[in-house]
């Protein structure tokens, strides 16, 4: 009696079944590499978007509170003088204005410029603000005040 070879249906021969698996561990590492630069990136993206709102909302502060203490002098353009810098402090218009940047605006603080003589009624304000890690910002608008 003859002994048939049965054929089997595991091949002995293992070496191209091992070779492959190296190759999808080798995926699985490259896709978990890219997956993490792109959380990576959305967080960068989420960091610079909060800071640049940050930095437009203080600007339209800055903005709003300028222009308030405008209007303010045109409705008491007879004591336009007071609000100045160097008498601001002593005046309660005033104070009470420069107060209020310095409670909104972080490290705010105000100069107001009033020209005389020929340049009587001319009115410049600067609100200046400091955020951390990005130094000082400011805002200036000019006006002209008729007395």
């Amino acid at each position: 009696m003859k002994h048939r070879k049965i054929p089997s249906r595991f091949p002995r021969d293992f070496s191209s079944r091992t070779s492959g698996r190296g190759i999808v561990l080798i995926e699985a590492l490259v896709a978990v590499l890219l997956f993490t630069v792109g959380v990576l990136a959305l967080v960068g993206l989420q960091g610079a978007m909060t800071r640049n709102q940050t930095e437009a909302k203080l600007r339209g502060d800055a903005s709003f509170l300028a222009n308030e203490i405008v209007g303010t002098m045109w409705g008491d353009a007879g004591n336009v003088g007071s609000y100045a810098t160097a008498s601001c402090a002593s005046y309660a218009r005033c104070n009470e204005w420069k107060t209020k940047v310095e409670r909104v605006m972080p490290g705010g603080t105000v100069a107001v410029a009033v020209g005389s003589g020929a340049t009587a009624g001319a009115v410049t304000v600067t609100v200046s603000w400091t955020t951390p890690g990005d130094g000082t910002h400011n805002y200036t608008t000019s006006t002209v005040i008729q007395i």
